[in-house]
C-alpha cells in the first residue's frame, strides 16, 4: 500500500537522523517524516495551482506545533487541547521562514503553506535544529518550484569543542548557541546567543555549521530523485507589459536618482520626495488612458531600489547623507519615568526606544508551560512596536511574530549580563516601546534596556549595546558596500541584515539574514569589525550617561531580602494550613515566598520598605530559631489552664509556666497574676530531652523576696520559701505542716478560729 523511501544523514557520533517519505499524509504536496532517537517531526507542504489576481509577492506561511501527546502530557487550561502558539512555536516558525522565503522565485505568487508537528520527542533532542531540515525535505519531495535544499543545524561550544545539534544537557554548558539555515552554497540565515565570544569564534562555528549543511543537501536531493520529483510544475503568475516597464525604467530612473541623492534624512521627506517621482509620470496619462498602476508601482520599485543602490555603491554615500560606516546622531537619557523602578529613553536618528524596568517576587515570574520544558522564567523582555511609530494610520491588532522575534533578540543579547540568581532576588520585566521607528529598533531595545536596568540598580556583569548592518552588493560586478547602522529603507532595499549585540569584551547575540546568493566570508568579517567598531561607539555614548548600576535601589522600588534557612525549618514558616506565614505577612505587610533549593530552605521576603522587611526577617528569624535554656524570651500568653499559663516564646513554640513558677508567693489560680493575650518576660528553664516540650520560669526573673525575721519562741523555719516541712496557703499564711523544729502549727477549724491540738490534749 505504501511505497516507502528512505534517507538517512549519519551525524559521525554514533546519531542520526532518518528522512521517510510515502507513508504519512500522502495528500499533501509534499510530506516528510524526520526521526532522530525519539523524535520525530511530520513536515508537510501543499501549495495552490494558481495566485490570487493583484498578488505580488510571495503568500509563505510556516506553522510549527509541539503536540503534548509528544511528551505524554496533557494540555493546561480548561479544553485540554492545543491552543494557540507559544512564543517558543513562533520563534520556530520565524527560523525556518526567514530561510525558505528567499529561495521561492521572485514571481511565484501561490499560497504555500508548510506545516511542521512534533508528534514524538524526547528531553534531550532539541526539535528547533531539525524542523528546517524537516520542511526543506518535504519541499524537495514535492513538485512545488523552490531553489533549494536547505538545512538548519545548531551549533554549541562545550569545552572548547564544537557540536552539531548537541543535546539539551550538553547546551546547558555551551558558551555558544547558534542556529545556522544555509542552502549547499551559501548561508541564508544566523540566529542565536554567545557569552562574549570573539568574532573569529562566531565566524568559525557558522562555517563548521555550513560544512554539515551540504551533508544534509545533498541527502535531501538524493530522496527528491528517488521520489521522482525533480521536475517541478509550470506556474505563471505574473502578467508584465515590457513596453510599460521600458517606458517606466526610461522616464524615471534620473529623476529618482537625484531624488535619493538629495540625501534627506527625514524619512517622511525622502519617501515623499520619490513618490513624487512616481506621481508625475502618472501625471502624463488621461482618464482614456489605459495604464496599469499596480505594474507601474512594481516597475518603479525595481528603479528605486537600482537607483539607491547605485548611490551607495559608485559615491558610497547613503539615503541620508552618511559614510557607510557613519552611525546616525544618538542621544541618551535614563530615568525619564520617574515612577517606574528603572527607566531610559534611547533615540538614535529617527528610531527611539521608551524602556522601563519593573521588580518583583518570584511570584511575579513567567510560567512556562510547554512541551519539552516546565518552569519560571525569572528575566523577561517585551517588546512593542504599535503603527504610530512609523507614522501608520491604523489600529493595533495585539501581538504579532515581529514583536515576538525582536523582543527574543533583545532578550537573548542582555541575559547573559543579568546577575545570576544567587545575586539577584528579583523578577525582571523589561518592556521596550517604540515610539519611532526608521531601522534596527530591536537594537534600540538592547541599548535602552542596558540603561533601564542600571538606573534600576541592577547589578549588570556590563553594559551591552546592539548595531546593525547592512549590504549592497553589485551583481554585475565585485563592488559591494558595508553599512553600518542601516535605514529601514536600506533594510528593504539591500541584501543582508545583519544584527550584532554585545559588550567592550565580546558578542552575547546576533541575527542574521542575507538575501543574494554567493556571499563570501571575506565579506562576513568585514562586517563583523566594522560592527565592533560600530558597537564600541554606541557604548561610549551609552556610558557618557549611565557607566555602571545605580549603587541602590530608587526609593519608591520594592526591596528584597533573600535568607537561606535548614530544610526541615520550612514546615514551621509555613505552619499548618499556611496559617504562620500568612500571619507573618498580615503584619508586616510583606510578600513571603518560601522554597527547596539543593536541600536547603530559600526564604525570599518581599517588601515596599525596609522597615516592613526588617519586622518579617525578625519573625522568621524568631521561628527558625532553636530554643536555649537560660535565655530570657518576650513571650505572648497563648492560654491559661488550672495548672499554668501556655506561652509562646517564638513563633509555633510554647512552652509551659507552671503556676508554681509565676511568681515567688504561692498562687491559687493564675489570673490572679496573669491574663490571656498578656506579653510577659520568661526564661527557658528545661527541655525536656524526649518530648521536646518546654518548661518556663517567671519568677525566676523576679526579686527574691527578703526573708522574715523569726518571732520570740517561734519556728525555727519560718521566714522565706524552701523551709523544711512547710506549706502555705494561698495567702501565704502557714497551713498544717510542721515548722523546722518539728513543733505543730495551729490549725484552724472550720468556723475560722483557731485550733490547738496540745490545748485540747492538756484538758
Amino acid at each position: 500500500m505504501f511505497k516507502i523511501i528512505e534517507k538517512t544523514i549519519d551525524l559521525g557520533d554514533g546519531r542520526s537522523i532518518k528522512l521517510e517519505t510515502g507513508k504519512y499524509a500522502r495528500q499533501a504536496d509534499g510530506a516528510v517524516m524526520l526521526t532522530m532517537g525519539n523524535t520525530m517531526l511530520l513536515a508537510t507542504v501543499v501549495s495552490a495551482r494558481d495566485a490570487r489576481e493583484d498578488v505580488d509577492f510571495m503568500p509563505l506561511s510556516v506553522e510549527y506545533k509541539e503536540k503534548y501527546a509528544a511528551m505524554g502530557r496533557f494540555p493546561g487550561g480548561f479544553m485540554k487541547r492545543e491552543a494557540r502558539p507559544s512564543d517558543h512555536e513562533i520563534l520556530i516558525c520565524r527560523i525556518v521562514d526567514r530561510v525558505l522565503r528567499p529561495l521561492f522565485p521572485d514571481d511565484y505568487h501561490a499560497e504555500t503553506f508548510v506545516t511542521i508537528n512534533l508528534l514524538s520527542a524526547d528531553r534531550e533532542t532539541i526539535p528547533d535544529a531539525l524542523a528546517g531540515l524537516a520542511a526543506s525535505a518535504a519541499l524537495a519531495v514535492s513538485d512545488i518550484p523552490f531553489n533549494g535544499p536547505i538545512s538548519e543545524v545548531r551549533v554549541g561550544r562545550v569545552n572548547g569543542n564544537l557540536i552539531i545539534n548537541p543535546s539539551a544537557s550538553q547546551l546547558k554548558e555551551a558558551d555558544i548557541d547558534i542556529m545556522v539555515g544555509a542552502t549547499y552554497d551559501n548561508i541564508m540565515m544566523v540566529e542565536g546567543e554567545m557569552n562574549e565570544v570573539s568574532e573569529a569564534d562566531m565566524l568559525g562555528a557558522m562555517k563548521f555549521a555550513h560544512e554539515e549543511i551540504k551533508r544534509h543537501c545533498t541527502v535531501q536531493m538524493e530522496l527528491a530523485e528517488l521520489a521522482g520529483k525533480k521536475i517541478k510544475r509550470e506556474y505563471s503568475h505574473e502578467t508584465n507589459d515590457e513596453d510599460l516597464r521600458k517606458k517606466v525604467w526610461d522616464e524615471t530612473y534620473d529623476k529618482c536618482y537625484k531624488a535619493v541623492a538629495e540625501r534627506v534624512a527625514d524619512k517622511h521627506k525622502r519617501s515623499e520626495l520619490i513618490e513624487t517621482v512616481k506621481e508625475e509620470f502618472l501625471s502624463q496619462f488621461g482618464e482614456d488612458d489605459e495604464v496599469n498602476e499596480s505594474l507601474v508601482s512594481r516597475y518603479y520599485h525595481d528603479v528605486h531600489k537600482e537607483a539607491s543602490r547605485r548611490l551607495v555603491l559608485d559615491e558610497k554615500i547613503r539615503l541620508d547623507g552618511r559614510k557607510t560606516d557613519e552611525i546616525r546622531p544618538i542621544v541618551c537619557e535614563i530615568n525619564p519615568l520617574p515612577a517606574a523602578h528603572g527607566s531610559a529613553l534611547f533615540t538614535r536618528g529617527e528610531t527611539q526606544s521608551l524602556t522601563t524596568v519593573t521588580l518583583g517576587t518570584k511570584l511575579d515570574e513567567k510560567i512556562i508551560d510547554e512541551v519539552l520544558k516546565k518552569g519560571t522564567e525569572k528575566f523577561v523582555l517585551h517588546y512593542n512596536f504599535p503603527p504610530f511609530s512609523t507614522g501608520d494610520a491604523r489600529p493595533v491588532r495585539g501581538l504579532t511574530r515581529r514583536e515576538v522575534g525582536h523582543g527574543n533578540l533583545a532578550h537573548r543579547a542582555l541575559k547573559v549580563m543579568v546577575p545570576p540568581d544567587e545575586d539577584n532576588p528579583y523578577a525582571i520585566r523589561v518592556v521596550s516601546d517604540i515610539l519611532e521607528s526608521n531601522g534596527s529598533s530591536s537594537m534600540a531595545t538592547v541599548c535602552a534596556g542596558t540603561m533601564a536596568l542600571m538606573d534600576a540598580g541592577i547589578k549588570l556583569r556590563k553594559p551591552v549595546s546592539g548595531i546593525a548592518m547592512g549590504l549592497i552588493t553589485d551583481k554585475n560586478s565585485d563592488k559591494y558596500a558595508v553599512l553600518s547602522d542601516i535605514l529601514g529603507d536600506e533594510d528593504h532595499l539591500g541584501d543582508m541584515d545583519f544584527k550584532v549585540t554585545g559588550t567592550r569584551d565580546g558578542i552575547t547575540a546576533t541575527q542574521m539574514d542575507i538575501k543574494v546568493d554567493g556571499l563570501s566570508y571575506q565579506v562576513l568579517e568585514e562586517a563583523l569589525d566594522q560592527a565592533k567598531k560600530g558597537r564600541l561607539h554606541i557604548l561610549d555614548k551609552i556610558e557618557e550617561v549611565i557607566s555602571e548600576p545605580r549603587p541602590e535601589l530608587k526609593p519608591h522600588a520594592p526591596r528584597i531580602v533573600r535568607i537561606t534557612i535548614p530544610k526541615d525549618m520550612i514546615g514551621a514558616i509555613i505552619g499548618p494550613g499556611g496559617k504562620i506565614i500568612q500571619e507573618t505577612q498580615a503584619v508586616t505587610n510583606t510578600t513571603i515566598i518560601v522554597e527547596e533549593v539543593d536541600g536547603m530552605g530559600v526564604v525570599h521576603i518581599f517588601g515596599e520598605n525596609k522597615d516592613d522587611i526588617d519586622m518579617a526577617l525578625a519573625r522568621i528569624n524568631r521561628i527558625t530559631e532553636v530554643p536555649e535554656v537560660g535565655k530570657v524570651y518576650r513571650g505572648k500568653i497563648k492560654s491559661i489552664v488550672a495548672f499554668g499559663a501556655f506561652v509562646e516564646i517564638l513563633p509555633g513554640k510554647e512552652g509551659l509556666l507552671h503556676i508554681s513558677e509565676i511568681e515567688w508567693r504561692k498562687l491559687n489560680t493564675v489570673e490572679e497574676v496573669l491574663k490571656e493575650g498578656e506579653e510577659i518576660d520568661v526564661k527557658l528553664i528545661e527541655v525536656d530531652p524526649k518530648t521536646s516540650k518546654l518548661r518556663l520560669s517567671r519568677k525566676i526573673l523576679l526579686p527574691r523576696p527578703p526573708r522574715e525575721d523569726k518571732p520570740e519562741g517561734g519556728d525555727q523555719g519560718s521566714g522565706g520559701e524552701g523551709r523544711s516541712g512547710e506549706r502555705r496557703s494561698g495567702d501565704g499564711r502557714s497551713g498544717d505542716g510542721r515548722s523546722g523544729d518539728g513543733r505543730s502549727h495551729d490549725r484552724r477549724s472550720g468556723d475560722g478560729r483557731p485550733h490547738d491540738r496540745r490545748r485540747d490534749d492538756n484538758r
